[in-house]
């Protein structure tokens, strides 16, 4: 049996809870996360099976070493940055509360993470999509070639791509930030 296993899977910005839980599904497992490899790879080492509570965190590389520190300071391992996102995790055997499982002290810090996601993730796609996608999308539609056809082709998916992303990631954080905004 192999040490190491190499999974693919795709979450988007806005999945980002229920990739901690299927880290911690396999974790449980056996399959500790050692790294990730954008977009969508996951590499895993065989571990001994344990609950651990793994948590995401979007810095998007606005963090420091304090920021580190404060983890450290409450247990939690630091082990992995991919693409803005630093992943922690902790054994559920060193939480004493339902508080200690978690890296936000309150809601208004897990709003603030949404809202940083919007602006540095969201913004600028919506930018590419307004400025680059789209133009060039209409372009290709108003020439009437054998190369122009290949472009609307190419362009029409990238516009359904889009569209999908901005429909999927905009109505799940905003359903996050709803989330966060109505808990006691």
């Amino acid at each position: 049996m192999s040490d190491t296993k190499l999974m693919i899977r795709f979450f988007t910005v806005a999945d980002y809870e229920e990739e901690e839980i299927w880290l911690r599904q396999n974790h449980k497992n056996g399959w500790k996360l050692v790294k990730t490899v954008p977009p969508c790879f996951y590499v895993f080492e065989s571990c001994a099976p344990e609950d651990v509570v793994y948590r995401l965190d979007y810095k998007n590389n606005t963090e420091n070493s304090d920021y580190f520190q404060l983890f450290q300071d409450y247990g939690w391992e630091y082990f992995n940055r991919c693409m803005g996102w630093l992943f922690f995790r902790k054994p559920v055997s060193e939480t004493d509360t339902e508080q200690d499982a978690e890296i936000f002290s309150d809601d208004v810090s897990r709003i603030d993470m949404v809202d940083h996601i919007v602006r540095t993730r969201m913004l600028p796609l919506l930018i590419i999509f307004f400025c680059c996608v789209m133009p060039n999308f209409i372009r290709s539609l108003n020439e009437s070639t054998s190369f122009a056809d290949l472009f609307t082709i190419l362009f029409a998916l990238l516009f359904l791509l889009y569209l999908y992303l901005f429909l999927h990631c905009g109505l799940r954080l905003r359903r996050l930030r709803r989330k966060y905004s109505k808990r006691p």
